[in-house]
């Protein structure tokens, strides 16, 4: 089961035709993310200093389906897929109306804080993860 978050698009996050901006389209994905990571015991906040390793994105990509404008209660879905040194975050973003708003994802590397190459993705993140993961 998919995490879910409602972002309400504010003013500031729009253009002068109140369409929302796609940098803060990415900033409301990030911040998915960030709560998903919370919402499981993991915040990327405690990663580091309190697990030795971070998930650094290393991909990311964004495909717009149609505009969200200020006002509007988007709901975005995050599925993660687990590899062996990496998660993939999946992302699907619907309008009020229940349409399709955009799709995005984040390909994320487990990596120590003192290493430079991916780690295996530690047994309790997967299992944190495995119950919003597909499949």
């Amino acid at each position: 089961m998919p995490f879910e978050h409602e972002w309400t698009v504010r003013f500031a996050d729009t253009d002068p035709f109140r369409i929302a901006h796609y940098p803060d389209i990415v900033v409301a994905i990030h911040d998915v993310a960030d709560r998903f990571m919370e919402s499981i015991g993991f915040p990327f906040w405690e990663l580091s200093g309190e697990h030795g390793y971070g998930l650094p994105i290393v991909e990311f990509h964004v495909e717009f389906e149609r505009p969200v404008r200020a006002g509007d209660a988007v709901r975005i879905e995050l599925t993660p897929s687990l590899g062996d040194r990496s998660a993939r975050f999946d992302y699907a973003a619907y309008a009020p109306d229940g349409e399709l708003a955009f799709t995005a994802y984040e390909q994320r590397a487990c990596v120590p804080v003192d290493g430079d190459r991916a780690m295996a993705l530690p047994d309790d993140l997967r299992e944190a993860m495995a119950p919003h993961a597909e499949g």
